[in-house]
């Protein structure tokens, strides 16, 4: 396949990356108008938040096993009919119920384009090209979760808001009829019998581990409940993975952790992105409760973080040819450990051009970061275990994104308490959660230290 085209399908999945990372977030804002519509609480519209990241995390485990089963080409594009028909249905829905059950099906819709959509790039490109592919499919994971809350407050603002969904309608379209065109039809088929005690075992443990830490965070009754739902993702977790161990024909096989590589990218890549995925939560927050600015001010300043992912981009594929993984990995998470610290030293008194500075530097360093864990984790996979690499990488990066999210709550309600502030967050507590968040970065960092200066070499074209 031509770099021409393998370049097409990875622009191709990359919008639709960007279709189910903005739709996670993008209703935030709206939650006041659409409360209006169904006539209950913006609270209690929460639910559709938690309903959609839920689903892509219970079915992103059966996303392997459909792309080997039918092939790539056919479930990623009738995960875009479902995503695009889903959105519609969100779009008309004139009750809480049939709003929630509407985003059910965009969120397993969306369980399905993530991996087998990066399934397909990995299929279509050269190793040598995998870093620049892998960069461009990189972004959305970056942008939307900052975009959406702006994009919908200025959706609503000036039209309604099932417009917010209407927008994926175009999008949808246009990417069916791309999918056909770009993407192979191929004969890669699989007759693998469909390993249903696995996928239950891993779809309980990720929504339990998910929804247990949110009840956690959000501090919902008594925290024992929490407790006792993260445990049990945790024991089906260990369950599921003693399963697929054992099964001659697992619904993941696994053995691919066996990939220092990949296992890196999965365990220290996990832990940066749960720090990351909190700056996100917990920036616009600190804006608006601790510093007393207006949400659309909020929004500008968060938007130095944005800029910097931009600014990163046509720079990343050459860093990493010229200086190799692992380096980048040490000194770059250095740089993205201290600028999320920095985070704590903002107050109501600075400067916006320092702050945006900041930001603006945690931008360009979390761009990097995640490009590079991005693309290591398939440096070293062969083309046979690309499949269950995909899931098992997709799985795990839903993981980790919707539980910063979690946590990011979690800590900065111990940061109250340790305060002894039991009403509204300040500065103050805002502060010590940063400090906690890239405590968590470094950490992450240590597990760079079982690459080798030579790890990945087969996706980096060096010069030496």
């Amino acid at each position: 396949m031509s770099q021409r085209q393998s370049t097409l399908i990875a622009l191709l999945v990359a919008v639709t990356f960007f279709m189910e990372n903005l739709d996670a977030t993008v209703i935030a804002t709206a939650l006041p108008q659409m409360a209006q519509t169904f006539g209950v609480a913006p609270v209690d519209l929460n639910i559709g938040m938690s309903a959609y990241m839920l689903a892509i995390a219970a079915f992103i485990p059966i996303s392997g096993w459909l792309a080997d089963r039918l092939g790539s080409r056919q479930v990623f594009g009738g995960a875009i009919v479902l995503f695009t028909l889903s959105s519609l249905l969100c779009g008309i829905s004139t009750s809480v119920e049939t709003f929630v059950a509407a985003r059910v099906l965009q969120g397993i819709s969306g369980a399905m384009m993530v991996p087998v959509g990066r399934l397909a790039v990995m299929r279509a490109t050269e190793k040598k090209d995998l870093v620049r592919a892998i960069s461009l499919i990189t972004w959305p994971g970056l942008v939307a979760p900052v975009l959406g809350p702006p994009l919908g407050g200025f959706i609503v603002t000036h039209a309604s808001w099932p417009w917010i969904f209407y927008l994926n309608l175009p999008l949808g379209i246009v990417a069916l009829i791309a999918t056909w065109v770009l993407i192979p039809s191929r004969n890669e088929i699989s007759r693998r019998a469909f390993d249903f005690p696995g996928f239950v075992l891993l779809g309980v443990a990720c929504t339990a581990l998910l929804y247990g830490m949110e009840m956690l965070g959000q501090g919902r009754g008594n925290p024992w409940s929490g407790l006792l739902v993260t445990g049990t993702g945790l024991v089906c977790g260990a369950l599921a993975w003693a399963h697929m161990r054992r099964r001659t024909e697992p619904l993941m096989n696994v053995s691919v952790i066996g990939i220092r590589t990949f296992s890196v990218s999965l365990l220290g890549g996990s832990l940066f992105r749960i720090a990351i995925s909190t700056l996100p939560f917990l920036l616009p927050l600190m804006f608006q409760l601790g510093f007393g600015l207006s949400a659309f001010d909020s929004g500008l300043l968060v938007l130095g973080v944005f800029a910097g992912n931009l600014a990163m981009k046509p720079f990343t594929s050459a860093i990493m040819q010229r200086w190799g993984f692992r380096p980048v990995l040490m000194v770059n998470g250095i740089i993205g450990v201290i600028a999320i610290a920095a985070c704590a030293l903002l107050n109501e008194q600075m400067g916006w051009p320092l702050i945006l500075l900041i930001l603006f530097i945690g931008g360009l360093s979390r761009s990097m970061q995640f490009t590079a864990f991005n693309t290591l984790g398939f440096a070293d996979v062969p083309k046979a275990q690309m499949s269950d690499a995909s899931t098992l990488f997709s799985m795990l990066f839903q993981l980790s994104m919707g539980l910063g999210v979690a946590i990011a709550a979690l800590l900065l309600r111990g940061s109250m308490a340790l305060h002894g502030n039991e009403g509204q967050a300040v500065t103050a507590d805002f502060q010590l959660t940063f400090v906690w968040v890239a405590l968590i970065a470094l950490l992450a960092m240590l597990d760079n230290r079982r690459l080798s200066a030579e790890s990945g070499a087969a996706v980096l074209q060096r010069k030496g």
